[in-house]
């Protein structure tokens, strides 16, 4: 008989053992005070906290999202995702595919940095050698299949690639596309640039404190007008209770990055509204498929009839979440909505171990970084269920990360928990690292698999490459080389004054907010 997935509450989780939540002090957290926010920042400023500062205000020498949550409102990308997820114009009017190694964008006219150099199709040239060149050791890799850039005119500029890349116009949506002023580079050289950076985006850099705050203004010359907000502030708050106290004691606007837990225990004080929105970062456990039990497809099939992810999402993360049937969020191109989820049976699991072999199930380990922790222990006990016994390891984000891009594919042990972001909003960022054989995270070898992601790579057919896709999702749903999980939501805390929503890349992209007071 199936477990059923409404018979769990949160109480039911925490006494089974298979969760392990740290609560928020909340006495501490409703009287605590952030330390060192300007006094009189509220007027005319959004103030916005993130977990952590900016690694550098270089655009091209970065590559985290909390980073280019502040740069994407210092400067503007070729494209940009609208609010319904659709791949938009920002810097860039129009583009198209020239032939299968080349990709043609034309400008907007009228564009100037905030210097007052006009941005144009050498600017971008300028952009894409220095990101590419080697001496600028830059950590994107998005633009990996492009070799040069051509000025056609001065609002035409050529991309051209040394295989086709059927998405580079959503890879220059956020971090390859960001485009640099050449003439305030040459002057400054690069330590001056990061020191105070020249943009074209709807703010204007003013001053930074490190581990402190970090201020902008609206840009009155911007292309598409200045922004509502005169003034955006970021706060790094690493600690959730101090970000959400200083919240209660209107010294930010705005908390960004909550997990469901911290949000949980918020919900319901005065002057705090807690919201999320659909997210695409989708988490998923990837499997040693060449050693031991988990060789076996059936073995694989029973862990993913095993985890109930619908109450996984209910049970501990308060319903802030979605299931997905793969590794393919909802939003992206190429998501096939005929391709379901998992049944989750723990009967059918366990008949499906017996069939590979393991009738009383098996030994193994499940590891996971510090922030997911509680996630991790609530899968480990669900796997219990059907007899997989899961001894939970759980390791600091940094060792995680090195362990993750290291060489060594067994780093992290027979199964791991991770999650991928997929801002370009397409099927291929979420397989890419990890499904083709060759790849630096594969764990899994497959002859068709490869055929597959070859096919949605390599063609700049929407038609091919969305048959592509639902092939590869079919096997990825027979083979079941990972444990599908869910899409988190992007979950903010606010008080009264801010009134801005993010898309579904979840980037903080500022220049539509409004405040109360600044209307």
């Amino acid at each position: 008989m199936s477990v059923s997935r409404n018979r769990w509450s949160r109480r039911e989780m925490l006494r089974f053992g298979a969760l392990a939540v740290p609560a928020l002090a909340l006495p501490g957290l409703l009287a605590g005070c952030a330390g060192g926010i300007a006094e009189g920042a509220a007027g005319g400023a959004l103030r916005v906290a993130q977990t952590s500062d900016p690694k550098t205000l270089d655009p091209q020498k970065q590559g985290d999202m909390t980073s280019m949550n502040v740069l994407i409102n210092l400067f503007d990308t070729l494209t940009t995702r609208a609010d319904d997820g659709t791949l938009a114009p920002r810097l860039a009017l129009s583009w198209a595919a020239l032939d299968p190694l080349a990709w043609r964008f034309k400008l907007r006219p009228g564009v100037t940095f905030h210097n007052g150099e006009p941005c144009d199709a050498a600017a971008v040239k300028f952009s894409i050698d220095r990101l590419l060149d080697p001496a600028t050791k830059s950590p994107i890799v998005e633009l990996r299949y492009v070799k040069s850039a051509t000025v056609v005119d001065p609002l035409t500029v050529d991309l051209h690639t040394s295989q086709p890349d059927p998405i580079l116009p959503a890879k220059v949506s956020l971090f390859g596309g960001v485009v640099l002023p050449p003439k305030y580079f040459a002057e400054v050289g690069t330590a001056g640039f990061a020191k105070k950076p020249v943009g074209t985006g709807p703010f204007v850099f003013d001053s930074w404190s490190r581990d402190h705050e970090l201020r902008m203004h609206a840009y009155a010359q911007h292309w598409n007008g200045p922004p509502p907000v005169r003034e955006l502030v970021f706060l790094p708050m690493p600690n959730a209770a101090s970000s959400l106290a200083a919240l209660q004691s209107n010294e930010v606007d705005l908390v960004t990055g909550l997990t469901p837990d911290a949000a949980l225990q918020l919900a319901g004080y005065t002057g705090v509204t807690i919201e999320n929105y659909p997210g695409i970062r989708t988490s998923y456990l990837s499997l040693d498929t060449e050693d031991g039990p988990l060789r076996d497809k059936r073995v694989r099939q029973a862990l993913n009839h095993a985890v109930d992810v619908p109450l996984l999402i209910k049970a501990v993360l308060d319903g802030k979440a979605r299931e997905v049937p793969t590794m393919i969020p909802r939003e992206s191109f190429g998501f096939d909505p005929n391709i379901q989820p998992f049944t989750r049976d723990v009967e059918l699991a366990k008949n499906l171990l017996a069939e590979a072999g393991y009738p009383n199930g098996f030994d193994t380990t499940l590891t996971a970084s510090t922030a997911d922790s509680d996630v991790a222990e609530a899968i480990a006990g669900l796997m219990a269920r059907a007899g997989i016994r899961a001894k939970v390891v759980v390791i600091d984000a940094g060792t995680y990360s090195t362990r993750l891009t290291s060489d060594n594919r067994r780093a992290l042990g027979p199964m791991y928990l991770a999650a991928s972001t997929g801002w370009t909003v397409d099927g291929q960022s979420n397989v890419q690292s990890n499904v083709r054989r060759d790849r630096r995270q594969s764990r899994w070898t497959s002859d068709a698999a490869d055929r597959l992601i070859d096919g949605e790579e390599n063609s700049v057919s929407d038609v091919d490459r969305l048959k592509a896709f639902t092939g590869l999702q079919q096997l990825l749903k027979e083979e079941a080389p990972f444990i599908y999980l869910y899409q988190i939501d992007n979950i903010y805390a606010r008080n009264e004054r801010p009134d801005w929503r993010p898309n579904v890349v979840g980037s903080l992209t500022m220049a539509s907010a409004r405040l109360g007071d600044a209307r």
